[in-house]
């Protein structure tokens, strides 16, 4: 419904819209199509980016992209799918592409879907990750570092999100895993501060809310404010452990 929004709000009295259902193989694939002002070559790859908006007439006169969209790449990654969006300009419109993979039983004999970060048989391993656990509750705290050192990782834990900052800039953690309700800075002003911080400076960390907040607006809401995953409580000890490691090990491997 947000790429249908989106499409109605930049199309102009007398545009069209088209929206487009197929399947290919083991995806189904939906497109949503425009005839409004476009996007600009430089905005293409920040499109899906938080807070990024255009700076042509139209965007001002509409307020910007918004979350919406954001909201879309992160619904859709959870699905195990992708979404990008194509456009030849400023003039010409903008087409939005979503693929999904379908159930075995759906995709016709299609090849074998290759589902996204599938997790490992058997107990995780997590040596020689350094995990940046913050909780106010001190038990809690207590309980995640003694999880994660039993598989291996080395543990910084702090009960606040000023203390998460100074140690992830000062012993550059691999993961960060916070909690989202705390006194002071709660869980989303922390990952907003950490997300602000340059590269070089911890500011593109993996990084885990594990919270009581299991509603789906506070998954997508955790998400939006820069986590990379949700898991809410109670969880699988062996499970956060494997998706934590899974997340850190993968951002090593992109930077």
């Amino acid at each position: 419904s947000n790429l249908l929004s989106n499409a109605i709000k930049f199309t102009p009295r007398g545009g069209r819209i088209e929206i487009r259902l197929e399947r290919a193989g083991s995806e189904a694939t939906i497109a949503v199509s425009d005839t409004g002002p476009g996007i600009g070559a430089d905005l293409l790859p920040h499109v899906f980016e938080r807070f990024r908006q255009g700076e042509g007439p139209a965007t001002r006169r509409h307020g910007g992209l918004g979350l919406g969209l954001t909201i879309v790449r992160h619904l859709v990654e959870l699905h195990g799918g992708t979404v990008e969006v194509e456009s030849p300009g400023e003039l010409g419109g903008a087409t939005f592409i979503v693929r999904l993979p379908l159930l075995p039983s759906e995709a016709a004999g299609g090849p074998e879907i290759q589902r996204l970060a599938p997790l490992p048989v058997g107990p995780p391993r997590a040596d020689g990750l350094h995990v940046l656990l913050v909780d106010d509750d001190a038990n809690t705290l207590d309980s995640l570092r003694a999880l994660f050192e039993h598989y291996g990782a080395r543990v910084t834990a702090v009960p606040s999100a000023a203390e998460a900052l100074r140690a992830l800039e000062s012993l550059r953690p691999d993961v960060l895993v916070s909690d989202i309700a705390m006194p002071d800075e709660d869980g989303y002003q922390l990952i907003a501060r950490v997300r602000e911080l340059d590269r070089e400076r911890g500011g593109a960390i993996p990084a885990v809310a594990l919270t009581a907040f299991a509603a789906d607006d506070d998954r997508v809401r955790a998400l939006v404010a820069g986590y990379d995953v949700h898991l809410s409580k109670p969880v699988n000890p062996e499970e956060v452990v494997a998706f934590v490691t899974q997340l850190a090990r993968r951002g090593r491997a992109a930077a």
